[in-house]
């Protein structure tokens, strides 16, 4: 998508719309930075090592994501890129599904008994 909407936009609108910097150093690159500009690290990732805990976490992950989506279709008209917000927000909903279903999975073996 973002190589689509940055598709023949000359260097001095995305200077003007605040973008050059990343040109400059990017190009039409991928740079994962959040919407006010802080770059992506990996301490953004929640594990405690418990898969409890673990699946909860990204549980509320994917429905985070699923909200940004959300948010995001109310910023633009265009329908071919609605579609595809949609699709990647359809996604995040079939990411918790089966994250549910894995938690639903570790409880029951957590509670049965385990005989050697």
């Amino acid at each position: 998508m973002i190589y689509k909407l940055l598709d023949g936009v000359p260097a001095e609108v995305l200077e003007r719309e605040g973008l050059g910097g990343h040109y400059a150093v990017h190009n039409s690159a991928l740079f994962y930075v959040d919407p006010n500009g802080v770059p992506w690290t990996a301490t953004y990732i929640q594990a405690q090592g418990d898969p409890v805990s673990d699946l909860h976490e990204d549980m509320a992950a994917e429905q985070k994501a699923r909200q940004a989506y959300e948010q995001l279709l109310h910023l633009t008209d265009d329908p071919l890129l609605k579609d595809g917000i949609r699709w990647l927000r359809e996604r995040e909903v079939v990411h918790y599904q089966r994250f549910g279903e894995a938690l639903n999975d570790v409880q029951g073996f957590m509670n049965t008994k385990k005989y050697y």
